[in-house]
């Protein structure tokens, strides 16, 4: 029940993995994959289980295939829970075709059913995350991946036992109470971090400070020799301590003195004191009239705070109401200004895809022929990039490269066009180097005498190997059209514009 739960959560069959050629009955009319737990609705159009399912679960919908093949009819053709039947023919007839595993490298053969039932998920060449450094990584490279490579492995401390990541082995070293230490005095090695200070307390070599190191002494010396110490430099001990009491004997005579200065200027300050009182006397008279005249101007005071403190909370008010607006406005210039740059964005992305082609077959319109080669000739735009292409849904990324007044070899004689290989999202799938033939075109709109050159990679050049950045190093034609041909009449241009064409070769693919 568990196999067949997780079979039914997902859609159909990749169709790389068919050893044969493929039929479009096998595919679901969903995803577009090879059906999986195939179900027929009452309109007859198969889907996977997992697919159907997902169609219907936000309410009935129209059946997609029917509109395509303009068939629909309702109530038949509407898609709705519990509309559809298991089709247990068309899953024994797709089960029965032979398969391949489609990693790289594998070499698995069976049948689909032999591939869903024990080999999908299990192949030791399916590509797979490190969910700690997130590093990709075959199925089969994880074990060695995650005791020997991964830079995020956790390790267990030799001395105490305890795991740390492998980029903290200095700070534990640091802490761990096990880890093995050198004691100073005895050098005795391998004593625990946990019980060196028990050691150094009781070691007989340990050096520490003399117990006249208060009063001037600083040597240290090994526990063992302290006696020794203090029987041999006694006299010193006791000259050290006679000049420490004479100190303190000289401090106190200083003390005495201030003592004696400080009571006469007691005494002065007394008689200064009385004198004060006196006139405090006085104040406290003309202090109690002017508090009968501070009290009549609290009460002023009081009702003018009153209404001054109303003032401020309303002012308070209106500043907080103030900020809020604020952050309102610039909460709502950065959701638009956001917003901006998502919708040029999707505008990129849009003119990209529609431009793009996915059959290898690729036709670039060059519109203002005559300002662009102007701005090439006096090098303010040298060369131009094509929107990419591709050889199929997840094959090879590519775009061509025009130098309208020549590059290398051609420059300022002939019009260069050049090949790339783009970094592209199914990279991994492919076959590298590249070594698909190219042909590349310059259209007679008068379809006579098209410019055609064509080349086979160089499958040791750099530029057809994987790339490891957005795109590789062009290659191609720098010779690839005088540019004699496009200053006399010609029909190459027509309304100030050229039409150059790309084939690329499908066959092994």
């Amino acid at each position: 029940k568990r196999l067949v739960s997780l079979v039914c959560n997902k859609p159909g069959f990749p169709k790389k993995i068919l050893a044969n050629s493929l039929e479009d009955k096998h595919l679901c009319n969903s995803c577009q994959k090879i059906l999986r737990r195939p179900l027929q609705a009452q309109c007859g159009h198969r889907f996977c289980s997992f697919c159907f399912n997902k169609i219907v679960s936000s309410g009935p919908q129209k059946c997609s295939a029917c509109i395509k093949e303009d068939l629909f009819e309702e109530p038949t053709s509407i898609l709705k829970q519990g509309g559809a039947f298991p089709d247990n023919a068309a899953r024994r007839e797709v089960e029965a075709l032979a398969a391949v595993c489609p990693n790289e490298g594998c070499t698995w053969t069976g049948t689909i059913k032999e591939f869903e039932a024990s080999h999908e998920g299990n192949c030791d060449f399916m590509i797979i995350l490190c969910p700690s450094c997130k590093e990709l990584m075959r199925a089969n490279e994880q074990e060695r991946h995650n005791e020997r490579e991964c830079p995020e492995r956790t390790l267990n401390c030799k001395y105490c036992k305890e795991p740390f990541l492998l980029k903290n082995i200095k700070a534990h070293d640091e802490i761990c109470p096990k880890y093995p230490m050198i004691c100073e005095g005895c050098a005795k090695k391998k004593i625990p971090r946990e019980k060196y200070v028990d050691h150094i307390k009781f070691c007989s070599k340990f050096k520490a400070p003399c117990r006249f190191h208060v009063v001037g002494c600083d040597t240290s010396v090994e526990k063992e020799k302290i006696h020794d110490h203090e029987r041999q430099c006694s006299y010193e001990h006791l000259n050290l301590l006679l000049h420490f009491i004479m100190g303190i004997k000289v401090s106190l005579e200083s003390l005495h003195a201030f003592g004696a200065a400080l009571e006469l200027q007691l005494q002065s300050e007394k008689t200064k004191v009385a004198e004060l009182s006196r006139r405090c006397q006085e104040l406290e008279l003309k202090v109690s009239t002017f508090e009968n005249i501070v009290c009549v101007l609290n009460r002023e005071m009081e009702r003018s705070c009153t209404t001054m403190e109303a003032y401020n909370r309303q002012h308070r008010l209106d500043q907080d109401k103030i900020e809020i607006l604020n952050n309102k406005v610039r909460q709502l210039e950065r959701t638009v200004s956001l917003r901006d740059l998502s919708i040029v964005e999707m505008d990129g992305k849009m003119r990209e895809m529609s431009a793009a082609t996915y059959d290898g077959i690729f036709v670039w319109k060059i519109s203002d022929f005559t300002k662009k080669r102007q701005d090439a000739v006096a090098g303010r735009a040298p060369a131009m990039f094509s929107p990419a292409f591709y050889t199929s849904k997840y094959g090879y990324k590519m775009c061509l490269r025009i130098y309208l007044n020549g590059d290398g070899t051609g420059r300022g004689t002939h019009l260069s066009l050049f090949f790339v290989v783009m970094r592209g999202h199914s990279d991994a799938l492919l076959k590298w180097p590249f070594n698909q033939k190219v042909t590349l075109m310059l259209l007679d709109q008068n379809n006579r005498e098209h410019i055609i050159d064509a080349f086979r990679p160089d499958i040791s050049s750099s530029s057809f190997q994987r790339p490891v950045s957005d795109m590789n190093i062009a290659s191609g034609c720098p010779l690839f059209c005088p540019l004699s041909k496009l200053d006399s009449k010609n029909s190459y241009i027509r309304d100030d514009t050229i039409f150059i064409k790309a084939i690329v070769d499908l066959t092994g693919l």
